[in-house]
């Protein structure tokens, strides 16, 4: 996410950082790259300039560029207009009536996401205990129906859809009626789209949004569309009472024009996230998570609410018992493996890591875990148990089974063995397991 944005703005923050005195002309200097570094990023003129202008007045006083620190103190400003620029602290959450539904109505153009984004909506409410139910009001395309009906499906979510109508408001109505009628939390709707804002559009939105009476209303954009999306935005928040936006494809190096300058063009909260194709791939927004990302200072909040929310306690309490007992075998790594391909890429749980950054241009190889996976996964229960009956033979066999070599599974036994000796001495402590999860 903004890999290019948070690379570029490092190398303007370094030449800061690295002198022990600033002038008010280097730090004036500093700035004039920052707004270059912004355009090129596609962040709207005039919301850049807003924000250079904010930066300056306060960073050019005596009491920064006199103190200890000048270039730390420059870089705390940016980072904090730029989570005011963001939004600043999170709106409330969704909020559930008592007597009847949320409502919660989705609107956007065609290709920027919205059926998945209803899905992924849908789960994340489902796994908070609320009652949800999805409607397919997108009734110019078939296969859009047929999409929320699959992923519907795979979350275990109900549907409301008729494929016999061609009425989005009498439909909605419908929906409405079942979701109070049945005892829902939550419907979640999702509208028709184009390939273009248009009036035939916006007028079916409009309708809908009357028919329903939402409780939040999401505008969903493309984050990887840059002004284009801001535009969009510009034109829903005109003619639709919207609450929020949810930028989707934002797990690609999207130069984060749209996602800056939201919130100042349109005014609307940036509410979501969306970080990948599957239905868990979404996360809430937050001003200063962000801002820290685009910076290059890490994200450690979002990982571990991630890990608590993805990965298997019960398995972790077992492999803290088992390590306790000095058990940790190659089964055991298997699993800590695909444990940690639930939280997302590596590269990506790379970069929420502060202080931790990649050389220019450096890619973390997910192949290497698929090679140790594969390795593992040809070996017998027994040669996972106990990798010391793992000859020259057996070795060989492995390594046909797994489609590596020899090599590969030689330096997969290795680490093991490395990871082994430090699971023992970690094992090996008193007081609270320090990779538990509690």
């Amino acid at each position: 996410m903004f890999e290019s944005l948070t690379e570029r703005l490092h190398g303007v923050f370094q030449k800061l950082v690295g002198r022990g005195r600033l002038s008010e002309q280097d730090v004036k200097d500093a700035l004039r790259e920052i707004r270059r570094v912004l355009l090129e990023a596609d962040v709207n003129l005039d919301v850049a300039r807003d924000f250079l202008r904010a930066v300056e007045a306060r960073a050019v006083g005596a009491d920064i560029l006199q103190s200890v620190t000048p270039g730390n103190q420059v870089v705390k400003i940016v980072h904090e207009e730029l989570v005011t620029l963001l939004g600043g602290p999170a709106p409330s959450g969704m909020q559930f009536p008592s007597n009847r539904a949320a409502v919660l109505l989705l609107a956007g153009l065609q290709g920027s996401g919205k059926t998945t984004t209803a899905a992924k909506l849908a789960k994340h409410w489902a796994g908070r205990g609320k009652r949800v139910l999805l409607t397919a009001l997108d009734l110019q395309r078939p296969a859009a129906i047929d999409q929320l009906e699959v992923l519907a499906t795979s979350i275990g979510v109900p549907v409301h859809l008729d494929r016999e109508t061609k009425d989005p408001v009498a439909l909605a109505v419908a929906a409405r009626r079942r979701a109070d009628r049945e005892g829902f939390d939550l419907l979640v709707a999702d509208t028709a789209g184009r390939l273009h804002v248009d009036d035939a559009l916006m007028d079916e939105v409009a309708r809908v949004h009357a028919s329903l009476e939402p409780t939040e209303t999401y505008l969903v954009l493309d984050g990887m569309t840059g002004q284009d999306a801001v535009q969009s935005a510009q034109v829903f928040t005109g003619r639709l009472p919207v609450t929020g936006f949810v930028l989707t494809k934002m797990d690609g190096d999207t130069r984060g024009g749209a996602a800056i300058s939201l919130r100042a063009v349109a005014g609307a909260p940036i509410r979501w996230l969306g970080v990948g194709e599957k239905v868990d791939g979404l996360e809430a927004f937050h001003a200063d998570r962000l801002a820290s990302r685009i910076l290059g200072m890490g994200d450690v909040l979002t990982l571990v609410e991630r890990a608590q929310e993805r990965l298997d306690v019960a398995k972790a309490a077992e492999l803290e018992k088992r390590l306790r007992k000095d058990r940790f075998t190659l089964e055991d790594f298997l699993q800590q493996l695909q444990e940690m391909k639930k939280l997302g890429p590596l590269e990506e749980i790379v970069k929420m890591l502060p202080g931790v950054r990649l050389p220019a241009g450096a890619r973390v190889d997910e192949r290497e875990m698929k090679r140790t996976e594969a390795i593992i996964l040809s070996m017998t229960p027994l040669e996972r148990e106990r990798p010391k009956v793992i000859d020259g033979s057996r070795r060989k066999r492995i390594a046909r089974g797994s489609g590596t070599t020899v090599q590969d599974v030689n330096r997969l036994l290795r680490q093991f063995e490395q990871a082994q000796q430090m699971m023992k001495r970690l094992g090996g402590k008193r007081g609270k397991f320090p990779m538990g999860v509690r």
